[in-house]
């Protein structure tokens, strides 16, 4: 079976800068991408609790 979180995170992480240049040249031009650091976790907030939860990969 075919990873597709997998492949669309390493799809985004390579081709992130290319992207904001194609469809978003307006916020690259405000980006410093040399500090652009991806993060291997997901975060989501509860918004009416004001909590967070992280998930971690799986290896």
């Amino acid at each position: 079976m075919i990873d597709h979180d997998r492949l669309f995170k390493e799809l985004i992480s390579t081709f992130f800068i290319e992207f904001l240049e194609l469809f978003f040249p307006q916020v690259l031009a405000y980006t410093d991408t040399s500090s652009i650091e991806f993060l291997d976790k997901e975060i989501f907030t509860d918004v009416t609790e004001g909590e967070e939860y992280e998930t971690i990969p799986l290896a």
